[in-house]
């Protein structure tokens, strides 16, 4: 048995994780879609590094588009195997991957306009609406804590990992040569005590482990600062400067835990007599699904859900759903609240209130999540005076802030927590994915002290033999 990773390797997006069999057959661990790397963006994303007609199986983690969203690609170039994944995470990946799709064929739409007049090869999206569509007959639902055959051989175990609503940690159970081992890949671990989720669950021992790193060098603030930081933004941008705060969110997981932090404002008597806009037709969709599932929701949250039956929405919350009326708030001149994706800035409605807000003082922009080092929401926080948003330089003059104790990953704590029913000595091999070098290495040096004798930070294709 062999693993090979070709994507969320020493960067954050884009995870894949190819397991190759003695027999041949090969199982695929997501199939996310770069974000946020530049101009090596649509080239990664073009190159998968492995045949997906070899493909037998894929299994997915969960719905986020740097985990899902190269799906139809793979299914295009000659993927026709079963996918795996959890009865949530197929609801809202149908959802999210033609949201996707009609992205890419209006983005190459609108280049190829200026590619024709200057005698330019025309560009093709990664995949089309009809791609993306097709895709999903191929998807098998499985829920938490059922093992369930995958192909001869070979069993999937889902648990919760707390991370977005339907999000699993997965657990692949091989056998080869008459010989039984366990490979468990965490996708992205939640954090313990979450707002708004159950916390991740405990797995069997595994014998080799497939961990993100995303936050594996830091600790986040408590989460209830959130709330109050989140205030004070509206207040002094809104309140006392008169202006307009802009917040990136991506569609799933970071808007729904804004639109709560609000709602418990409100429930507090502290919410800002404000217009808040939430400016996302898929964010609109995702919030939907979320509600409908509300088994996956804490205790605590299901307690709140008796006295107020919709915890994401508040007095002042005004949805936007049509393009002409997403440019109008543009001319608003009252100040405002805009909650919009994507959550790096790198795409989407959101991109184009920044560019209309960030040269006035008065306005501010609050990030709410990680964001690719070359993705303008990274760029917006480096305390540059001056940024290029759609070719255009605008001076930053827009107060730029982020709250950190937001994000759906779990720092190193929560992914030490995680860890802490498995027995290091074990492991055979920890492979850290999902994170930038630089924390992966920190977080390396942090688990070997811990116990874990063979952890590996592999690179891009990069291959590794399991015995």
């Amino acid at each position: 048995m062999k693993i090979s990773f070709h994507g969320a390797a020493r960067t954050v997006t884009g995870s894949k994780h190819l397991v190759s069999l003695k027999n041949g057959k090969k199982i695929l661990l997501d199939c996310g879609m770069f974000q946020g790397m530049g101009k090596d963006t649509d080239t990664l994303n073009r190159t998968f590094g492995f045949d997906p007609a070899s493909v037998s199986a894929m299994i997915l983690s969960h719905a986020h588009i740097d985990h899902c969203g190269l799906i139809p690609r793979l299914y295009k170039e000659g993927f026709s195997g079963k996918i795996f994944c959890t009865p949530a995470t197929k609801e809202l990946v149908a959802v999210l991957l033609r949201d996707s799709a009609q992205i890419q064929q209006s983005d190459t739409q609108y280049h190829n306009k200026s590619s024709k007049v200057q005698g330019k090869p025309l560009a093709q999206p990664l995949y089309t609406i009809d791609d993306a569509v097709a895709c999903l007959d191929q998807f098998v639902e499985a829920g938490y804590g059922t093992w369930e055959p995958v192909i001869e051989g070979v069993e999937v175990l889902f648990t919760d990992a707390g991370h977005i609503i339907g999000s699993a940690a997965v657990h692949l159970k091989i056998t080869e040569d008459g010989k039984t081992r366990q490979l468990s890949f965490s996708g992205d671990i939640g954090r313990y005590r979450d707002v708004i989720l159950k916390s991740p669950q405990v797995f069997p021992q595994a014998d080799f482990i497939i961990l993100e790193s995303t936050y594996g060098n830091s600790l986040h603030e408590d989460v209830k600062t959130s709330i109050d930081h989140l205030l004070e933004m509206v207040t002094k941008t809104c309140i006392q400067k008169k202006g307009k705060l802009i917040i990136p969110a991506f569609s799933l997981g970071r808007t729904q835990e804004i639109l709560f932090a609000f709602n418990q404002l409100e429930l507090e008597n502290r919410l800002p007599d404000l217009d808040y806009f939430l400016d996302s037709p898929l964010s609109l969709k995702v919030t939907e699904i979320v509600k409908n599932h509300s088994e996956y929701f804490n205790r605590h949250l299901q307690k709140i859900m008796k006295e107020d039956s919709d915890p994401f929405h508040f007095k002042g919350l005004r949805y936007i759903e049509s393009v002409e009326a997403s440019k109008q708030l543009n001319y608003r001149k009252e100040p405002c609240v805009i909650i919009s994706a994507s959550g790096m800035a790198e795409a989407g409605r959101v991109k184009h209130h920044i560019s209309n807000t960030v040269e006035n003082s008065r306005n501010g922009i609050l990030m709410t999540g990680y964001c690719e080092p070359r993705s303008l929401g990274a760029r917006l926080q480096e305390g540059r005076k001056e940024i290029e948003i759609f070719g255009v330089p605008h001076e930053i003059n827009a107060e730029i802030s982020a709250i950190k104790s937001m994000s759906a990953h779990g720092d190193y704590e929560d992914m030490f927590q995680w860890l802490a029913c498995q027995d290091m000595k074990a492991v055979q091999k920890l492979f850290l994915v999902h994170g930038e070098y630089e924390v992966q290495a920190a977080f390396r040096d942090r688990l070997v002290k811990k116990g874990f004798a063979d952890v590996i930070v592999p690179d891009l294709h990069s291959e590794t033999g399991l015995g």
